[in-house]
């Protein structure tokens, strides 16, 4: 093929949405508030030795697009050679086509190492030693890969045992981009989960408090949050099938958490009470701090119980669940607000069926006090293509004020992923190109073109105050 597949005007359908995004998009500077990258790898500064370990390693949606393919497991997570499992990945491109990893596998490969050969088995072994030269050199190193595509702010995600010792080395080293974290606690809310006890004595550590009581807890989990805070975390994040929201009494969760320290059985309405419980009050601790809360609800997590034995979570055995989210979310969102007690807040579904219900929910709570105060945050995890973005964008212009959203995030664990930056960028562009061609938006550069830079960057710039 003679034509590039990734050129400039990739995924841009006209000459509005190219004067869209190259003069108001391309060139905007990243902030990714939501991934799970290690921050000892930035820290260290690590030099990957060969592209499998810094792309396909950890990344279960390729491993699932291998799977599918019927490649065997011990060329996706098994003890094949990081050549061959990345040579099975070339096998397995070619048959991506409208999955969007085939776009994301050649946008990285552009943008990181330009690299504009389509990748299939053909091409397979230039390219992975073409790339192994490369990464082998200092201008490769992690922080150096974060530098190539602009990224100005990454938000790592950690639990409340963390120690952040490597975020505080990375503040210690004058790193030139700022990297963050998120308070995630969702182990010391998931009573009913294998091995709470043990982790709630490891929390405990952590806080150097015992905890036998609920309030020993809540001392614990408040002492943590003051510790992120002290360390410049400004974010929490919780992964929950559902918001949690039952009516309570506080005598009933000091004896549920009592139960549950003594390892007594409890219910599964008692479940709920005490689920939450904890999440109000965690809420309204992170609204004292003036943090930014994020809920990630509808994953129906390791439906694979054979391979979740072999394996372990995270490795792709994950689907949409079809939980209910409106009613309950309601309640929570509206008892924090009743105190005025509720934090800026942004809400993700995996689930496409509740795009309109989160687009509707955020305007129930968006009060004035601030612009976009709560947020319908951008397509997730198997919502974070084309159609599915699309479809986020369009329930919220629908809905609500796209003109105040905060723009896209990776929620990667990878350091080849910020290109999904630009995807987003370029489909944005080209949504409201298509309606400035069709008359249906005003050819009005000066002001849509300020609306793609504040979604791309301003606004988030503005919503977290990094």
């Amino acid at each position: 093929m003679s034509a590039k597949f990734i050129h400039d005007d990739f995924l841009l359908g006209n000459k509005f949405a190219e004067e869209l995004y190259h003069n108001y998009a391309k060139n905007q500077p990243i902030i990714d508030y939501h991934n799970h990258l290690p921050p000892q790898q930035i820290s260290e500064n690590i030099i990957f030795d060969n592209i499998t370990n810094v792309w396909i390693n950890g990344d279960h949606y390729k491993w699932r697009a291998m799977r599918t393919l019927g490649i065997n497991e011990e060329f996706i997570t098994g003890g094949a050679s990081d050549k061959d499992k990345f040579l099975s990945w070339a096998k397995t491109v070619p048959y991506t086509m409208r999955n969007p990893l085939y776009h994301w596998t050649h946008l990285e490969l552009a943008r990181y190492f330009d690299i504009y050969d389509l990748l299939n088995e053909n091409s397979a072994e230039k390219i992975y030693q073409e790339t192994k030269e490369k990464l082998n050199t200092e201008a490769y190193s992690v922080q150096n890969l974060l530098h190539k595509v602009n990224v100005e702010v990454v938000c790592t995600t950690e639990d409340p045992i963390d120690t952040l010792e490597h975020h505080q080395k990375i503040k210690e080293s004058n790193l030139n981009l700022k990297v963050s974290t998120a308070f995630r606690p969702d182990k010391a809310i998931l009573i009913d989960e294998e091995g709470y006890n043990t982790y709630i004595d490891l929390l405990g550590k952590s806080a150097d408090i015992s905890i036998n009581s609920y309030q020993d807890l809540r001392d614990a989990l408040a002492k943590r949050i003051a510790y992120f805070d002290d360390n410049g975390c400004k974010l929490c994040d919780h992964g929950l099938n559902q918001i949690y929201f039952e009516e309570f009494k506080e005598s009933e969760i000091k004896s549920i958490f009592e139960k549950k320290r003594a390892n007594k059985s409890i219910t599964n309405n008692e479940v709920l009470k005490f689920q939450s419980a904890i999440l109000l009050f965690l809420a309204e601790t992170y609204h004292k701090f003036g943090w930014v809360q994020q809920f990630h609800l509808g994953a129906l997590r390791n439906n694979n119980a054979r391979m979740l034995r072999v394996l372990g979570p995270d490795t792709g055995w994950d689907s949409i669940g079809d939980y209910s989210q409106a009613q309950k979310l309601s309640n929570f969102l509206n008892a924090l607000d009743s105190k005025d007690k509720l934090t800026k807040t942004i809400l993700y579904n995996l689930n496409p069926a509740d795009n309109e219900v989160m687009a509707t929910m955020i305007g129930n709570f968006n009060d004035g006090s601030l612009k976009g105060k709560v947020q319908y945050g951008s397509g997730w995890w198997f919502l974070d293509q084309k159609d599915g973005m699309t479809k986020q964008l369009n329930a919220l212009s629908n809905m609500g004020l796209i003109s105040c959203f905060i723009g896209m995030l990776t929620d990667s664990r990878s350091f080849l992923s910020f290109p999904r930056h630009e995807y987003f960028r370029r489909i944005l562009c080209n949504l409201l190109g298509e309606e400035i061609k069709k008359g249906e938006l005003p050819n009005d550069m000066e002001w849509i073109g300020k609306m793609v830079s504040d979604i791309s960057y301003n606004n988030a710039k503005e919503y977290f105050k990094f």
